[in-house]
């Protein structure tokens, strides 16, 4: 008898991907990088979406099943109904629930294969918004094993959460490396006074202080532009930012560029990368900045400074210290070798401890733990 994972005749463990939508944000990505990435020869792979998809249900490999519940409520018979039913038809085993799905994955298993949970923790305010403790405690209980994307949220599920130390894992994201790069975009700014910020529009990655930063990268250098790349998650956030912009005199040194799906062709053309967050979890944008060989000027938050070797592969700053941050930025602006020396130091960093295959054999070893007992 062959054996795989100790599964019976080599069969494949069947895990759905859940999360509440599809839509362009870090978590979401980390999903469907999973489902696309993980080996079919141990996996059968399907992802879920609790509440409705979005633009990234377009990049899910075509041999991953997607379900889409349209759940409108907290308790949806009609979509719950759903839910039984593509479960037991494709016998699903694991269910790996990202962020707030894990409340409809912990339901998911009380019905019939009985998967077991592993919630995913990609929580990105615990620093500064803390969570209810007991919202979410009896459903981490049920989970058979917590995966979070920094030590903060690992450390919060063992003592506030109580879920058990051997069940706690704190794994990093990955980002893929396109295979072709898009033709390059023309893009304002000058060669070697680029600088740019990937991230959606929200307050979580306090987008003023960066401004108020960039006010005094300018004056130092003239030349330098802005590039801030991301949606508008948050309307109201995203609508002020132009007023600040011209507030501080920005108009000519700072593009909104919004969404994009050539980020890594536009990566490739600037000289500076920042992050400006007041809180984060694990940051996509960092390792997508270390792919691209780019030196970052980093706030000191989440799992930053771990990313970015405590300063040695990167810049750190406090969060709301714009002056530190244009300190930072300006110095790299007028120092190529610096520049040079800390992207290389930062992709060799993020090949190695961030790169793909490393963190899938951390998340395949969740799954065997999981079912194995």
């Amino acid at each position: 008898m062959s054996t795989l994972s100790g599964r019976p005749n080599g069969k494949r463990l069947a895990v759905m991907h859940m999360t509440d939508t599809l839509d362009a944000g870090g978590l979401e990505r980390v999903a469907v990088n999973l489902v696309n990435a993980l080996p079919r020869e141990r996996f059968s792979l399907s992802l879920c979406t609790t509440r409705r998809g979005g633009p990234l249900a377009g990049l899910i490999a075509p041999d991953v099943a997607q379900l889409e519940l349209g759940r409108r409520h907290t308790v949806d018979v009609r979509a719950f109904w759903r839910l039984g039913k593509f479960l037991r038809e494709h016998n699903v085993r694991v269910v790996h629930a990202h962020g707030t799905s894990l409340f409809v994955a912990v339901l998911a298993s009380f019905l019939p294969p009985y998967p077991s949970v592993v919630w995913h923790d990609h929580y990105g305010y615990q620093q500064v918004r803390p969570r209810s403790v007991s919202l979410y405690r009896p459903s981490a209980g049920r989970a058979r094993g917590v995966i979070a994307v920094n030590e903060l949220l690992a450390q919060w599920s063992r003592d506030a959460l109580r879920v058990r130390s051997d069940r706690v894992w704190y794994v990093p994201n990955f980002v893929v490396q396109p295979s072709t790069a898009d033709a390059a975009p023309d893009l304002p700014g000058v060669p070697g006074g680029r600088v740019v910020c990937v991230a959606n529009l929200r307050p979580q990655k306090s987008h003023p202080d960066l401004l108020r930063a960039f006010s005094g990268v300018v004056r130092v250098h003239p030349e330098a532009h802005l590039l801030l790349v991301g949606a508008p998650v948050d309307a109201a956030y995203a609508a002020r930012l132009p007023d600040l912009i011209r507030e501080l005199s920005l108009e000519r040194s700072v593009t909104l560029l919004g969404e994009r799906d050539d980020v890594p062709s536009i990566l490739a053309r600037c000289d500076v990368a920042v992050l400006s967050s007041v809180s984060e979890g694990f940051p996509l944008a960092l390792v997508e900045y270390g792919m691209a060989g780019l030196p970052v000027v980093a706030t000191a938050v989440g799992q930053c400074g771990e990313m970015l070797e405590e300063g040695r592969a990167g810049v750190l700053v406090a969060a709301g210290d714009h002056e530190a941050m244009a300190a930072g930025i300006n110095d790299l602006l007028q120092a190529r070798s610096r520049r040079v020396d800390l992207g290389e130091r930062l992709r060799q960093r993020v090949c190695q401890k961030y790169g793909k295959d490393a963190v899938l054999r951390q998340v395949t070893h969740v799954y065997d733990v999981v079912t194995a007992s």
